[in-house]
Protein backbone atom coordinates (compact mmCIF):
# COMPACT_ATOMS: atom_id res chain seq x y z
CA UNK A 1 0.00 0.00 0.00
CA UNK A 2 1.39 3.39 -1.03
CA UNK A 3 2.13 5.68 1.89
CA UNK A 4 0.60 9.15 1.74
CA UNK A 5 2.93 12.15 1.83
CA UNK A 6 1.81 15.13 3.94
CA UNK A 7 1.61 18.45 2.09
CA UNK A 8 2.42 21.86 3.54
CA UNK A 9 2.79 25.44 2.36
CA UNK A 10 3.73 28.58 4.32
CA UNK A 11 1.19 31.14 3.16
CA UNK A 12 1.36 34.94 3.23
CA UNK A 13 -0.60 35.31 6.44
CA UNK A 14 2.33 33.59 8.13
CA UNK A 15 0.41 30.33 8.50
CA UNK A 16 1.64 26.84 7.77
CA UNK A 17 -1.13 25.30 5.68
CA UNK A 18 -1.12 21.50 5.91
CA UNK A 19 -2.97 18.57 4.38
CA UNK A 20 -2.60 14.82 4.73
CA UNK A 21 -1.98 14.47 0.98
CA UNK A 22 -1.04 16.87 -1.80
CA UNK A 23 -4.31 18.67 -2.65
CA UNK A 24 -5.88 17.97 -6.02
CA UNK A 25 -9.35 19.52 -5.76
CA UNK A 26 -8.83 23.27 -5.47
CA UNK A 27 -11.39 26.04 -5.06
CA UNK A 28 -9.91 29.48 -5.68
CA UNK A 29 -10.61 33.17 -5.74
CA UNK A 30 -10.95 33.96 -9.45
CA UNK A 31 -7.60 35.79 -9.76
CA UNK A 32 -5.83 32.94 -7.97
CA UNK A 33 -7.71 30.40 -10.07
CA UNK A 34 -6.66 32.13 -13.31
CA UNK A 35 -3.05 32.12 -12.09
CA UNK A 36 -3.13 28.44 -11.17
CA UNK A 37 -4.66 27.68 -14.59
CA UNK A 38 -1.59 29.23 -16.23
CA UNK A 39 0.48 26.73 -14.21
CA UNK A 40 -1.57 23.79 -15.46
CA UNK A 41 -3.92 23.49 -12.47
CA UNK A 42 -7.65 23.31 -13.12
CA UNK A 43 -9.77 24.54 -10.18
CA UNK A 44 -12.95 22.64 -9.34
CA UNK A 45 -14.64 25.94 -8.45
CA UNK A 46 -13.98 29.68 -8.29
CA UNK A 47 -15.47 32.56 -6.33
CA UNK A 48 -15.52 36.35 -6.59
CA UNK A 49 -15.21 39.31 -4.22
CA UNK A 50 -17.64 41.80 -2.76
CA UNK A 51 -17.24 43.80 -5.99
CA UNK A 52 -18.49 40.90 -8.11
CA UNK A 53 -21.97 39.70 -8.91
CA UNK A 54 -23.81 36.46 -9.47
CA UNK A 55 -21.66 35.51 -12.47
CA UNK A 56 -17.90 35.31 -12.93
CA UNK A 57 -16.29 38.50 -14.23
CA UNK A 58 -14.63 37.52 -17.53
CA UNK A 59 -12.13 40.37 -17.17
CA UNK A 60 -10.74 38.66 -14.06
CA UNK A 61 -10.85 35.16 -15.49
CA UNK A 62 -7.68 35.18 -17.56
CA UNK A 63 -7.71 32.04 -19.70
CA UNK A 64 -10.00 30.07 -17.36
CA UNK A 65 -12.76 28.22 -19.25
CA UNK A 66 -15.47 30.04 -17.30
CA UNK A 67 -18.31 28.04 -18.90
CA UNK A 68 -16.79 24.82 -17.63
CA UNK A 69 -15.66 25.69 -14.10
CA UNK A 70 -18.42 26.26 -11.53
CA UNK A 71 -18.69 29.80 -10.17
CA UNK A 72 -19.70 29.51 -6.52
CA UNK A 73 -20.72 33.12 -5.82
CA UNK A 74 -19.21 36.24 -4.31
CA UNK A 75 -19.05 38.51 -1.28
CA UNK A 76 -21.66 38.34 1.46
CA UNK A 77 -23.83 36.02 -0.63
CA UNK A 78 -21.14 33.33 -0.55
CA UNK A 79 -21.90 30.72 2.11
CA UNK A 80 -19.24 28.28 3.41
CA UNK A 81 -21.49 25.34 2.56
CA UNK A 82 -21.51 26.38 -1.10
CA UNK A 83 -17.72 26.24 -1.18
CA UNK A 84 -17.63 22.93 0.68
CA UNK A 85 -20.14 21.36 -1.73
CA UNK A 86 -17.35 21.46 -4.34
CA UNK A 87 -15.43 19.04 -2.05
CA UNK A 88 -12.15 21.01 -2.10
CA UNK A 89 -8.90 19.67 -0.66
CA UNK A 90 -7.61 23.26 -0.60
CA UNK A 91 -8.95 26.80 -0.99
CA UNK A 92 -6.55 29.33 -2.56
CA UNK A 93 -7.15 33.05 -2.20
CA UNK A 94 -5.26 36.34 -2.16
CA UNK A 95 -4.69 38.80 0.67
CA UNK A 96 -4.06 42.53 0.47
CA UNK A 97 -3.12 43.08 4.12
CA UNK A 98 -1.47 39.73 4.95
CA UNK A 99 -4.31 39.05 7.38
CA UNK A 100 -7.71 38.85 5.68
CA UNK A 101 -8.73 36.30 3.06
CA UNK A 102 -9.83 38.58 0.24
CA UNK A 103 -13.21 37.77 -1.29
CA UNK A 104 -14.56 36.00 1.79
CA UNK A 105 -16.41 37.50 4.73
CA UNK A 106 -14.30 37.07 7.88
CA UNK A 107 -16.83 34.69 9.45
CA UNK A 108 -17.01 32.67 6.22
CA UNK A 109 -13.22 32.30 6.12
CA UNK A 110 -13.13 31.24 9.78
CA UNK A 111 -15.82 28.61 9.33
CA UNK A 112 -14.26 27.38 6.10
CA UNK A 113 -10.88 26.84 7.77
CA UNK A 114 -12.42 24.45 10.28
CA UNK A 115 -13.17 22.11 7.34
CA UNK A 116 -10.49 22.67 4.68
CA UNK A 117 -6.99 24.20 4.42
CA UNK A 118 -6.94 27.79 3.11
CA UNK A 119 -3.77 29.25 1.54
CA UNK A 120 -3.30 32.90 0.62
CA UNK A 121 -0.82 34.79 -1.54
CA UNK A 122 -0.23 38.49 -0.79
CA UNK A 123 -0.87 40.79 -3.75
CA UNK A 124 -1.04 44.16 -1.97
CA UNK A 125 1.08 47.32 -2.11
CA UNK A 126 3.95 45.78 -0.14
CA UNK A 127 4.60 43.17 -2.82
CA UNK A 128 6.56 43.50 -6.04
CA UNK A 129 5.07 41.94 -9.15
CA UNK A 130 7.90 39.44 -9.50
CA UNK A 131 7.50 38.46 -5.84
CA UNK A 132 3.75 37.86 -6.30
CA UNK A 133 4.52 35.80 -9.38
CA UNK A 134 7.15 33.73 -7.58
CA UNK A 135 4.89 33.08 -4.60
CA UNK A 136 2.19 31.68 -6.88
CA UNK A 137 4.87 29.66 -8.68
CA UNK A 138 6.00 28.24 -5.32
CA UNK A 139 2.42 27.29 -4.45
CA UNK A 140 1.86 25.69 -7.86
CA UNK A 141 5.18 23.87 -7.53
CA UNK A 142 4.15 22.45 -4.18
CA UNK A 143 1.04 21.14 -5.93
CA UNK A 144 3.19 19.44 -8.56
CA UNK A 145 2.85 21.96 -11.39
CA UNK A 146 5.04 24.61 -12.99
CA UNK A 147 5.21 26.94 -15.97
CA UNK A 148 7.27 25.86 -19.01
CA UNK A 149 10.84 27.22 -19.04
CA UNK A 150 10.06 28.97 -22.31
CA UNK A 151 7.76 31.29 -20.35
CA UNK A 152 10.72 32.68 -18.38
CA UNK A 153 12.58 33.48 -21.59
CA UNK A 154 9.52 35.11 -23.13
CA UNK A 155 9.01 37.26 -20.03
CA UNK A 156 12.65 38.37 -20.06
CA UNK A 157 12.28 39.32 -23.73
CA UNK A 158 9.06 41.26 -23.04
CA UNK A 159 10.77 43.21 -20.22
CA UNK A 160 13.64 44.06 -22.58
CA UNK A 161 11.21 45.34 -25.22
CA UNK A 162 9.40 47.43 -22.61
CA UNK A 163 12.67 48.97 -21.37
CA UNK A 164 13.65 49.85 -24.93
CA UNK A 165 10.23 51.37 -25.67
CA UNK A 166 10.36 53.44 -22.48
CA UNK A 167 13.96 54.58 -22.86
CA UNK A 168 13.64 56.63 -26.04
CA UNK A 169 13.97 60.39 -26.37
CA UNK A 170 10.16 60.71 -26.08
CA UNK A 171 8.63 59.25 -22.91
CA UNK A 172 4.87 58.89 -23.28
CA UNK A 173 2.84 59.35 -20.10
CA UNK A 174 0.91 56.29 -18.94
CA UNK A 175 -2.10 56.70 -16.63
CA UNK A 176 -4.05 53.79 -15.13
CA UNK A 177 -7.63 54.49 -14.11
CA UNK A 178 -10.97 52.97 -13.21
CA UNK A 179 -14.02 54.88 -14.47
CA UNK A 180 -16.71 55.52 -11.86
CA UNK A 181 -19.00 57.13 -14.46
CA UNK A 182 -19.18 60.26 -16.61
CA UNK A 183 -18.60 62.55 -13.59
CA UNK A 184 -15.86 60.82 -11.59
CA UNK A 185 -12.85 58.61 -12.13
CA UNK A 186 -10.53 56.67 -9.84
CA UNK A 187 -6.90 57.37 -10.81
CA UNK A 188 -4.54 54.59 -9.75
CA UNK A 189 -1.66 55.56 -7.50
CA UNK A 190 1.25 53.82 -9.29
CA UNK A 191 3.06 52.90 -6.08
CA UNK A 192 0.04 50.98 -4.76
CA UNK A 193 -0.19 48.45 -7.58
CA UNK A 194 2.51 45.80 -8.17
CA UNK A 195 1.96 45.77 -11.95
CA UNK A 196 2.25 49.56 -12.21
CA UNK A 197 5.36 49.59 -10.05
CA UNK A 198 6.82 46.97 -12.38
CA UNK A 199 6.16 49.29 -15.33
CA UNK A 200 7.93 52.13 -13.51
CA UNK A 201 10.90 49.84 -12.82
CA UNK A 202 11.22 49.34 -16.60
CA UNK A 203 11.29 53.11 -17.15
CA UNK A 204 7.64 53.80 -17.93
CA UNK A 205 6.53 57.38 -17.14
CA UNK A 206 3.60 57.15 -14.69
CA UNK A 207 2.50 60.58 -13.42
CA UNK A 208 1.34 60.63 -9.80
CA UNK A 209 -2.25 61.81 -9.20
CA UNK A 210 -2.93 64.51 -6.62
CA UNK A 211 -2.45 63.63 -2.95
CA UNK A 212 -5.62 62.64 -1.14
CA UNK A 213 -7.34 60.21 1.17
CA UNK A 214 -7.36 57.13 -1.03
CA UNK A 215 -4.40 54.78 -0.57
CA UNK A 216 -4.83 53.01 -3.92
CA UNK A 217 -6.91 55.49 -5.89
CA UNK A 218 -7.38 59.25 -6.21
CA UNK A 219 -11.06 59.87 -6.98
CA UNK A 220 -11.44 63.04 -9.03
CA UNK A 221 -13.41 64.67 -11.83
CA UNK A 222 -12.47 63.81 -15.41
CA UNK A 223 -10.95 67.29 -15.85
CA UNK A 224 -8.17 66.30 -13.43
CA UNK A 225 -7.54 63.09 -15.34
CA UNK A 226 -7.31 65.05 -18.58
CA UNK A 227 -4.86 67.48 -16.94
CA UNK A 228 -2.37 64.61 -16.56
CA UNK A 229 -2.21 64.60 -20.39
CA UNK A 230 -1.91 60.82 -20.75
CA UNK A 231 -0.54 59.37 -23.98
CA UNK A 232 -1.50 55.85 -22.96
CA UNK A 233 -4.47 55.00 -20.73
CA UNK A 234 -4.77 51.68 -18.92
CA UNK A 235 -8.51 51.45 -18.30
CA UNK A 236 -10.03 49.09 -15.76
CA UNK A 237 -12.24 46.60 -17.61
CA UNK A 238 -13.55 44.69 -14.59
CA UNK A 239 -17.32 44.39 -14.36
CA UNK A 240 -17.58 46.93 -11.51
CA UNK A 241 -15.97 49.71 -13.61
CA UNK A 242 -18.11 51.97 -15.82
CA UNK A 243 -18.09 51.17 -19.53
CA UNK A 244 -16.38 53.46 -22.02
CA UNK A 245 -19.68 54.08 -23.83
CA UNK A 246 -21.07 55.71 -20.68
CA UNK A 247 -18.17 58.19 -20.49
CA UNK A 248 -18.52 59.87 -23.84
CA UNK A 249 -20.97 62.48 -22.57
CA UNK A 250 -17.99 64.06 -20.78
CA UNK A 251 -15.81 66.38 -22.86
CA UNK A 252 -12.70 65.62 -20.83
CA UNK A 253 -12.96 61.87 -21.43
CA UNK A 254 -13.53 62.56 -25.11
CA UNK A 255 -10.34 64.65 -25.11
CA UNK A 256 -8.41 61.82 -23.42
CA UNK A 257 -9.78 59.25 -25.83
CA UNK A 258 -8.91 61.50 -28.75
CA UNK A 259 -5.23 61.82 -27.83
CA UNK A 260 -4.37 58.62 -25.97
CA UNK A 261 -4.00 54.99 -26.86
CA UNK A 262 -6.48 53.15 -24.60
CA UNK A 263 -5.57 49.66 -23.36
CA UNK A 264 -7.75 47.32 -21.28
CA UNK A 265 -6.34 46.86 -17.79
CA UNK A 266 -7.23 44.27 -15.19
CA UNK A 267 -5.87 45.31 -11.76
CA UNK A 268 -6.47 41.71 -10.65
CA UNK A 269 -4.73 39.99 -13.56
CA UNK A 270 -3.30 36.48 -13.21
CA UNK A 271 0.13 36.56 -11.56
CA UNK A 272 1.89 34.29 -14.02
CA UNK A 273 4.76 34.71 -16.44
CA UNK A 274 2.34 34.15 -19.31
CA UNK A 275 0.01 36.94 -18.19
CA UNK A 276 2.83 39.36 -17.34
CA UNK A 277 4.47 38.76 -20.72
CA UNK A 278 1.20 39.71 -22.43
CA UNK A 279 0.84 42.80 -20.24
CA UNK A 280 4.38 44.11 -20.80
CA UNK A 281 4.17 43.42 -24.53
CA UNK A 282 0.88 45.31 -24.90
CA UNK A 283 2.14 48.31 -22.91
CA UNK A 284 5.40 48.41 -24.88
CA UNK A 285 3.49 48.39 -28.16
CA UNK A 286 1.21 51.22 -26.97
CA UNK A 287 4.19 53.29 -25.78
CA UNK A 288 5.96 52.83 -29.10
CA UNK A 289 2.82 53.89 -30.94
CA UNK A 290 2.32 56.92 -28.71
CA UNK A 291 5.97 57.98 -29.10
CA UNK A 292 5.66 57.76 -32.88
CA UNK A 293 2.80 60.27 -32.78
CA UNK A 294 4.90 62.93 -31.00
Amino acid sequence: MEQSTPWEFSDDRGRLVVAGNRPERIVAYIQAGATLWDHGIRPVGIFGSQHDGAAADPAKGGELPLREIPYLGSGAALHPDTLLEARPDLVVAVTYDSEQVYGLEAKTALELETHVPVATVAVGPGRGLAEVRERFAALAGSLGHGEPLTMARELDAAEDVLRQASGGPVRPRVVALSPAGPERVHLARPGAWPDLRALAEQGVELPEPAAGAGANWSTVAWAEAAALAPDVVLIDVRANAARVEALRTDEHWRAIEGRARVLPWNPEAPASRRAHTRFFTAVAEAIRGAAARH
